[in-house]
């Protein structure tokens, strides 16, 4: 629950550690071994550390050193609250410590109409909490601004707002170099690994050409179950604004941990440079 603008964690325990210590074991054994990147916007995961863990560090770890404030968009799995909501204001508690919100970068944000300051649709939400110790082991000190949004459908209407997001979030970032942008998702769920890997492929192929279009067209057609697509929606938009290249990172699924590979769901870190 929120107390004195302090977000308690929702997931801590479940998603990840609730020991300071045994969290920060767990990260630095994620990361070892990770290369670092110069990327300015990355999809991530966010499934359990145990499952996308290593290919969340890919995702963190190539985003660019000189970085001093994020935007993180993930999806509003459970619906609560506006269509686009940010919280502008307090700071988001993890055991590793408090990652306090960026209220001048959020507020200026919030030009953007569809997008309203709100906080019910953040606290039981785990899209956007989970990429939080990864920045703390990888960045130390930053700001933030939280975003998350209610992928309701597959339509134009719909398109249309998350492009004018990424556009607002580019124009932002052309005046400060300092920002950069994680739109935080899974891609396929519960799927045989071979189809997860026909339907994400599809995917990935629109979102390396930045077509957003046809990455809507994608998610119609194949039903691909891929939970953060208004996130990666806006950063594909703000990727086309400032010229970046999308990069494959990483990519892994569940199965490769649970050995069962008729359900899993997959998961890739896609940077832009």
């Amino acid at each position: 629950m929120f107390i004195a603008d302090v977000r308690e964690p929702a997931v801590s325990g479940m998603f990840y550690d609730y020991d300071k210590r045994e969290l920060n074991e767990g990260l630095k054994d994620l990361f070892k071994a990770v290369p670092k990147g110069a990327y300015r916007c990355v999809i991530s995961p966010h499934a359990g550390y145990v499952y996308s863990g290593r290919t969340a560090a890919h995702a963190i770890n190539g985003l660019s050193e000189g970085t001093k404030k994020f935007i993180v968009i993930g999806p509003n799995h459970n619906a609560i609250g506006p269509l686009f909501s940010i919280m502008n204001s307090g700071v988001w508690r993890t055991p590793i410590g408090d990652c306090k919100i960026d209220q001048k970068l959020a507020n200026i944000l919030l030009q953007y109409e569809p997008l309203q300051a709100d906080t019910s649709a953040h606290q039981f939400e785990h899209s956007v909490e989970v990429q939080l110790p990864f920045l703390q082991h990888r960045f130390k000190q930053f700001t933030f601004a939280p975003i998350v949004i209610r992928n309701i459908s597959h339509s134009g209407t719909f398109l249309s707002e998350c492009e004018k997001l990424g556009s607002k979030i580019a124009q932002v970032m052309k005046k400060d170099k300092t920002i950069s942008v994680i739109a935080s998702s899974d891609f396929s769920h519960y799927v045989p690994q071979k189809i997860a890997d026909e339907k994400d492929g599809m995917a990935i192929e629109r979102i390396k050409t930045l077509d957003t279009k046809g990455f809507f067209k994608v998610l119609r057609e194949t039903g691909a179950s891929i939970c953060g697509y208004g996130g990666i929606t806006a950063v594909m938009q703000v990727a086309k604004d400032l010229s970046l290249k999308a990069e494959l990172i990483h990519k892994s699924s569940s199965g490769d941990v649970t050995k069962d590979f008729d359900s899993v769901v997959a998961y890739y870190a896609i940077g832009f440079r």
